[in-house]
């Protein structure tokens, strides 16, 4: 009888530990947004400088305000929305305006169990406005969720 009283509360044991910790949730710790890394560079002396304000919003997005009047910035993170293939900007930088549009492909990419889907982004060459910005150097297409510099934009 000893032994079967054992057994039982072996099988139990094992039972509700195995039960624990198959449907425990793991906790996400990557990083699950992909945003364009736009590094912002003077334009004399080729070296990163951040603007002493920056606002940066999308056109025809509900969230489109992004920075406002932001120092310090490097990089600027520019979200992608995965439902079109187009995105525009507007960043002003030191007070004065730019557009920048980009164009790209989106596909989903899995992250982790844990994390689930993002998206990741290959873009096209920004078409962008010569106000402020001298030009935008592309040196990665792929945007992902790593933090590797995708744009360097030069005023």
């Amino acid at each position: 009888m000893r032994k079967l009283y054992s057994a039982v509360v072996c099988i139990i044991t094992a039972g509700f530990s195995a039960g624990i910790f198959s449907c425990t949730p793991q906790a996400c710790f990557e990083e699950t947004t992909s945003y364009v890394k736009a590094t912002l560079y003077d334009d004399a002396t080729s070296r990163p400088k951040a603007a002493d304000s920056l606002t940066v919003f999308g056109i025809s997005r509900d969230t489109s305000l992004i920075y406002d009047k932001a120092r310090n910035v490097q990089p600027a993170l520019l979200p992608l929305d995965a439902s079109t293939n187009s995105c525009t900007f507007v960043v002003r930088i030191n007070g004065i305006n730019d557009t920048v549009t980009f164009n790209y492909s989106s596909y989903p990419h899995l992250v982790s169990k844990e994390c689930g889907y993002t998206f990741y982004f290959n873009i096209d060459t920004p078409v962008y406005t010569t106000n402020n910005i001298s030009y935008i150097y592309t040196g990665r297409k792929n945007v992902t969720t790593e933090n590797v510099e995708n744009l360097r934009i030069f005023y």
